[in-house]
Protein backbone atom coordinates (compact mmCIF):
# COMPACT_ATOMS: atom_id res chain seq x y z
CA UNK A 1 0.00 0.00 0.00
CA UNK A 2 0.98 2.92 -0.92
CA UNK A 3 0.13 5.89 2.04
CA UNK A 4 1.66 9.02 3.04
CA UNK A 5 0.32 11.55 5.54
CA UNK A 6 -1.64 14.02 3.45
CA UNK A 7 -2.61 16.95 6.58
CA UNK A 8 -2.90 16.96 10.07
CA UNK A 9 -5.18 19.03 12.39
CA UNK A 10 -3.75 21.71 15.18
CA UNK A 11 -6.22 23.69 17.58
CA UNK A 12 -5.75 27.04 17.76
CA UNK A 13 -7.52 29.86 19.86
CA UNK A 14 -5.56 32.73 18.27
CA UNK A 15 -5.32 32.52 14.71
CA UNK A 16 -2.89 35.63 14.19
CA UNK A 17 -0.36 34.45 16.56
CA UNK A 18 -0.59 30.82 15.13
CA UNK A 19 -0.06 32.38 11.89
CA UNK A 20 2.94 34.34 12.70
CA UNK A 21 4.30 31.14 14.56
CA UNK A 22 4.03 28.47 11.98
CA UNK A 23 4.40 31.58 8.58
CA UNK A 24 7.28 33.91 10.27
CA UNK A 25 8.83 31.69 12.83
CA UNK A 26 8.93 28.15 11.39
CA UNK A 27 8.83 29.93 7.42
CA UNK A 28 6.22 27.40 6.70
CA UNK A 29 3.93 28.96 3.28
CA UNK A 30 0.04 29.90 3.68
CA UNK A 31 -1.99 27.52 1.82
CA UNK A 32 -5.25 28.31 2.84
CA UNK A 33 -6.75 30.78 5.42
CA UNK A 34 -11.26 30.10 5.68
CA UNK A 35 -13.22 32.26 7.66
CA UNK A 36 -16.42 31.03 8.93
CA UNK A 37 -18.74 32.14 11.38
CA UNK A 38 -15.68 34.57 13.42
CA UNK A 39 -13.32 31.17 13.24
CA UNK A 40 -10.57 30.46 11.20
CA UNK A 41 -9.30 27.35 9.63
CA UNK A 42 -5.32 27.94 8.48
CA UNK A 43 -3.51 25.22 6.15
CA UNK A 44 0.19 26.01 6.63
CA UNK A 45 2.75 23.49 5.26
CA UNK A 46 6.94 23.87 4.13
CA UNK A 47 7.35 24.84 1.14
CA UNK A 48 9.54 22.13 -0.26
CA UNK A 49 6.99 19.31 0.54
CA UNK A 50 3.69 21.13 -0.77
CA UNK A 51 1.86 17.07 0.00
CA UNK A 52 1.81 18.02 3.23
CA UNK A 53 0.17 19.96 5.22
CA UNK A 54 -1.00 21.39 9.11
CA UNK A 55 -4.59 22.59 9.35
CA UNK A 56 -4.54 25.16 12.28
CA UNK A 57 -8.08 25.11 12.85
CA UNK A 58 -10.52 26.24 16.48
CA UNK A 59 -11.96 23.21 18.34
CA UNK A 60 -14.63 24.77 19.23
CA UNK A 61 -16.19 24.41 15.57
CA UNK A 62 -15.95 20.42 16.06
CA UNK A 63 -19.03 19.16 15.67
CA UNK A 64 -20.50 16.69 18.89
CA UNK A 65 -18.71 17.76 21.39
CA UNK A 66 -19.97 19.36 24.65
CA UNK A 67 -19.60 22.49 26.42
CA UNK A 68 -17.94 20.85 28.91
CA UNK A 69 -15.39 18.94 26.05
CA UNK A 70 -14.87 22.55 25.02
CA UNK A 71 -13.62 23.56 28.63
CA UNK A 72 -11.69 20.41 28.82
CA UNK A 73 -10.16 21.14 25.35
CA UNK A 74 -9.14 24.79 26.69
CA UNK A 75 -7.74 23.89 29.94
CA UNK A 76 -5.65 21.01 28.17
CA UNK A 77 -4.60 23.54 25.31
CA UNK A 78 -3.34 26.20 27.89
CA UNK A 79 -1.41 23.29 30.13
CA UNK A 80 -0.06 22.35 26.39
CA UNK A 81 -1.49 18.71 27.26
CA UNK A 82 -3.69 18.46 23.71
CA UNK A 83 -1.78 18.83 20.27
CA UNK A 84 1.42 17.63 19.38
CA UNK A 85 3.06 17.67 16.33
CA UNK A 86 6.70 16.71 15.26
CA UNK A 87 8.69 17.93 12.38
CA UNK A 88 11.93 16.66 11.04
CA UNK A 89 15.11 19.20 9.97
CA UNK A 90 18.44 18.74 8.54
CA UNK A 91 19.98 21.32 10.73
CA UNK A 92 18.37 21.42 14.69
CA UNK A 93 20.73 23.97 16.07
CA UNK A 94 19.62 26.78 13.30
CA UNK A 95 16.39 26.21 13.74
CA UNK A 96 16.48 26.00 17.48
CA UNK A 97 18.23 29.24 17.43
CA UNK A 98 15.29 30.90 14.93
CA UNK A 99 12.21 29.58 17.32
CA UNK A 100 14.43 30.63 20.17
CA UNK A 101 14.82 34.37 19.00
CA UNK A 102 11.08 34.46 17.73
CA UNK A 103 10.44 34.10 21.44
CA UNK A 104 9.01 30.82 21.10
CA UNK A 105 8.60 29.08 24.47
CA UNK A 106 11.05 26.65 25.04
CA UNK A 107 9.94 23.29 26.81
CA UNK A 108 13.43 21.73 26.10
CA UNK A 109 16.59 22.24 24.22
CA UNK A 110 18.63 20.33 21.43
CA UNK A 111 19.09 16.92 23.73
CA UNK A 112 20.21 13.35 22.51
CA UNK A 113 17.54 11.30 23.80
CA UNK A 114 18.52 7.79 24.89
CA UNK A 115 15.83 6.63 22.57
CA UNK A 116 17.76 7.33 19.19
CA UNK A 117 16.93 11.12 18.05
CA UNK A 118 17.98 14.55 19.04
CA UNK A 119 15.50 16.90 19.50
CA UNK A 120 14.23 20.07 20.61
CA UNK A 121 10.72 20.81 21.99
CA UNK A 122 8.55 24.28 22.01
CA UNK A 123 5.05 25.44 22.68
CA UNK A 124 3.03 27.22 19.97
CA UNK A 125 0.99 30.21 20.62
CA UNK A 126 -1.78 27.67 21.47
CA UNK A 127 0.02 25.76 23.30
CA UNK A 128 0.52 22.77 21.12
CA UNK A 129 4.03 21.09 21.49
CA UNK A 130 6.38 21.27 18.52
CA UNK A 131 8.94 18.74 18.85
CA UNK A 132 11.91 18.70 16.01
CA UNK A 133 14.40 16.31 15.41
CA UNK A 134 17.44 16.02 13.64
CA UNK A 135 17.37 14.02 10.26
CA UNK A 136 20.63 11.45 10.60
Amino acid sequence: MDMNIHSTFLPHDDPDASLAFYRDVLGFEVRNDVGYNGMRWITVGPAEHPETSIVLYPPAASPGITDDERRTIAEMMAKGTYGIIVLATEDLDGVFDKLQAGDAEVVQEPTEQPYGVRDCAFRDPSGNMVRIQQRR
